[in-house]
C-alpha cells in the first residue's frame, strides 16, 4: 500500500513529532501519556488524561524516540519506557483496526469473500479492499483495486482478518464507503507504517506496494 504524509484537512489539529520535530496531523501521529510510576503508555484513541507527547507512526519515528530517550524530553523529567513499548503500539492498532471492521461489519458496511467482494468492486460499492498479507499473490491480483488515496490495505493476515467477521481466516474483504471506512482508513494508514511486513528490510521500514 502506498503511504505518505497524511494531507491536513481544513482546521484539522497538528502536533509536533518527538522524533522528526515535524508538525503534522494527529491523525498521523501516536499519542503518548506519562501515567502511574512515570511511565510511558501509548494512547491510541487519544482519550486517556494527561498532557500527551506524539510520534509519527513510522516504526523508525518509535524507535528514535525510544533509543534516545525522547520521552523524557518531551515530559520535561525522567520517565521509564516499557521495554517492548513499539510492539505495543503495534498490537494496539491491530486491535483496533480489527475492531473497526467488525464494527462495519455489524452495520453492513464490510463484507468478506472473494465473490461479494468481487460483486462490489463491479458494482462500485467497494471504498477500501482489503487482503491478507499472507495470501496468495495470484488470488489477490484476481480482483483490481478501487484507486485513490487509502483504498486499499494488506497489513492484516488472514487469521486476523477473520477475527472481524467471526471466520478462521479472510483473504479477500471490502468496506463500503461512510464514516465507518474513513475511520478505519485513519488508523490503517498508521497501522502500516508501524508494522513489520514480510520482506521488511530489518531498518524499521514498511514494504510498500
Amino acid at each position: 500500500m502506498s503511504r505518505g504524509k497524511p494531507s491536513p484537512a481544513p482546521d484539522a489539529p497538528e502536533r509536533r513529532c518527538l522524533a522528526t520535530g515535524e508538525v503534522q496531523p494527529k491523525r498521523g501521529l501516536v499519542r503518548f501519556v506519562v501515567g502511574p510510576g512515570d511511565t510511558v503508555y501509548p494512547d491510541i484513541a487519544g482519550k486517556l488524561p494527561g498532557r500527551g507527547m506524539y510520534v509519527a507512526a513510522e516504526r523508525e519515528a518509535l524507535e528514535r524516540a525510544v533509543a534516545k530517550r525522547l520521552f523524557s524530553r518531551g515530559a520535561k523529567r525522567q520517565v521509564t519506557v516499557p521495554e517492548g513499548l513499539v510492539a505495543e503500539v503495534e498490537a494496539a492498532l491491530v486491535r483496533r483496526v480489527i475492531d473497526r471492521i467488525a464494527l462495519a461489519r455489524k452495520a453492513g458496511a464490510a463484507i468478506a469473500g472473494y465473490e461479494k467482494v468481487k460483486e462490489w468492486l463491479d458494482r462500485d460499492r467497494c471504498r477500501i479492499l482489503l487482503q491478507a498479507s499472507d495470501g496468495s499473490e495470484r488470488g489477490k491480483s484476481k480482483l483490481h483495486r478501487p484507486g485513490g488515496r487509502g483504498s486499499f490495505f494488506d497489513i492484516l493476515t488472514a487469521d486476523e482478518l477473520g477475527l472481524s467477521f467471526g471466520r478462521e481466516r479472510v483473504i479477500h474483504a471490502a468496506l463500503a464507503a461512510g464514516r465507518l471506512a474513513e475511520d478505519f482508513r485513519d488508523d490503517a494508514v498508521r497501522l502500516s507504517g508501524v508494522r513489520l511486513m514480510q520482506g521488511d528490510d530489518g531498518a524499521g521500514k514498511v514494504k510498500k506496494s
